[in-house]
């Protein structure tokens, strides 16, 4: 607790400060409460095993999730850089860059889903102690990966044009956006098989590999925007062209390292362990049950992001620009929850692998404290120094009013935003992927498109109304992943 004889020293700050000072120390204070785990409330209605000690639990959860929420943060912290290197050439840039956002990630759909499967099996066959069968999984999920990489990145390429047409791009927008678009596309496969053999590795615990990785490709990326956009130390300035491809130079180192580790003959994840291509039937049936089911879920929140971005990218190249500005930090609130949520798959498919549903409850329920403590300080940030962040990226007026505002939305937002996300994890790490489809298509697909639209255009609120459509978004997707969570009824699934 913050003790009172600390207060009078506390006055010696700044105002600011004086708040950040504080609520560190009784984050402090949190986590050390957080060594009292009441399993037998956590479990109710549950058969209960022999529970490790609390501070075992608490250290599986953060050796887990720690490399998963920096290797989350390192990623988008670059593309912040991003962000703000490119809008040294002007807001045209920034918007030009945010409108390939959503078409960029309505092509990964098919592999984020996939993804979403092989972790959740791999996690299970660790738990079972099952490595050929892991092992084979993945190489099946590698082929696939190779197939459909060729075909999505040729269709995206050759239609960037009326892709990006159809998300709002505008005159002085246009041209920029295909350029980026067809680049990143093109070098689609090097992440593509990045992601997917990542993926198989954090299910298999070795958060670590995935950090290390996605660490040394992002600082790639920021080495080569800085030689590319403005053209320093005799490379060429190439301006929002640059930007894609510094991007794609450090996916192909992050594909190299990927590739490296699972050769690795130490690994669980090994692919010369095995022979063959094809997984057992049983295995087959699961990827494809719960990658299609992710893949609804994927589809569904690609629409839905999507119809969100043509409605702001309507309102104009200024508010689009405060809009990707703001998209950019929520995502460094939403790193810590998804490194969360990279934890909560993993120890949840494994202790269901081991049979035991009550300890995956358990570590659910940890990784969910944990993600509240880390809300807290990153909204207090958000909240007392919005403007000085949103400066870093543009020092246009108008983009900074707007920034002030969003900046306090984001602040209560990242509550729920950092919740449901680590909530979702739960859930697919036992694979009940159709609930979280479900969701997705409710939330993402009508609730946060329609109520921004209709907050930005009929109520005349602008791109604050946008903002306020997302919060209704996530406010719905924790309140409907939490009572799911809570019933128990997804440790019951079998994969």
């Amino acid at each position: 607790m913050l003790k009172i004889q600390s207060i009078p020293s506390l006055l010696l700050f700044p105002g600011k400060w004086r708040i950040i000072i504080a609520l560190t120390t009784i984050f402090n204070s949190g986590v050390g409460k957080l060594q009292f785990i009441n399993a037998e409330k956590i479990c109710k209605g549950m058969k209960l095993g022999e529970v490790p000690p609390n501070g075992r639990i608490i250290r599986d959860a953060v050796n887990v999730a720690w490399p998963s929420v920096l290797e989350s943060f390192f990623v988008c912290l670059a593309g912040m850089v991003d962000t703000i290197m490119v809008g040294s050439l002007g807001s045209f840039a920034i918007a030009a860059v945010g409108l390939t956002t959503q078409p960029k990630f309505l092509g990964l759909a098919v592999f984020l889903s996939m993804n979403v499967a092989v972790s959740a099996l791999v996690a299970r066959r660790k738990g079972a102690g099952d490595r050929e069968s892991a092992n084979r999984i993945v190489r099946m999920a590698l082929l696939i990966t190779i197939g459909l990489t060729v075909i999505i990145s040729s269709a995206f390429v050759a239609f960037a044009g009326p892709i990006i047409k159809m998300v709002g791009s505008q005159p002085d927008t246009h041209e920029y956006a295909v350029e980026y678009l067809q680049i990143i596309m093109g070098g689609l496969g090097f992440s593509t098989i990045s992601l997917m053999l990542n993926a198989a590795q954090r299910g298999a615990g070795n958060t670590r590999i995935a950090m290390l990785t996605n660490v040394i490709s992002n600082t790639v990326n920021v080495i080569f925007n800085y030689l590319l956009i403005g053209g320093n130390f005799g490379f060429p300035a190439m301006g929002v062209r640059g930007a894609a491809l510094a991007t794609v130079i450090g996916t192909v180192c992050a594909c190299a390292l990927s590739i490296a580790s699972v050769l690795r003959k130490d690994g669980f994840i090994n692919l010369r362990s095995v022979k063959g291509w094809i997984a057992d039937r049983m295995s087959v049936h699961s990827l494809l049950n719960v990658g299609s089911s992710a893949f609804v879920e994927q589809i569904c929140l690609r629409i839905g992001f999507l119809l969100f971005s043509m409605t702001v990218a309507h309102l104009g190249t200024t508010q689009m620009a405060a809009h990707q500005i703001g998209m950019n930090l929520m995502s460094m609130s939403f790193s810590f929850g998804d490194g969360l949520s990279v934890a909560s798959v993993t120890l949840i498919g494994q202790s269901l692998g081991r049979k035991r549903p009550d300890m995956a409850k358990i570590y659910g329920n940890v990784c969910q404290k944990i993600g509240l403590m880390c809300a807290c300080l990153v909204s207090a940030v958000y909240f007392l120094f919005g403007k000085q962040i949103f400066a870093l990226f543009s020092q246009e007026p108008v983009i900074l009013d707007y920034g002030v505002q969003i900046m306090r939305i984001l602040s209560v937002i990242l509550f729920f935003q950092i919740e449901q996300v680590v909530l979702f994890g739960c859930l697919r790490g036992a694979g009940d992927t159709k609930f979280t489809a479900l969701v997705s298509l409710i939330s993402v697909t009508f609730i946060r498109p329609g109520m921004s639209w209709l907050l930005c255009y009929p109520l005349a609120i602008g791109l604050i109304g946008a903002w306020l459509g997302t919060f209704c978004d996530q406010v719905l997707r924790f309140v409907l992943t939490f009572l799911r969570f809570r019933k128990g009824q997804w440790t019951k699934i079998r994969l």
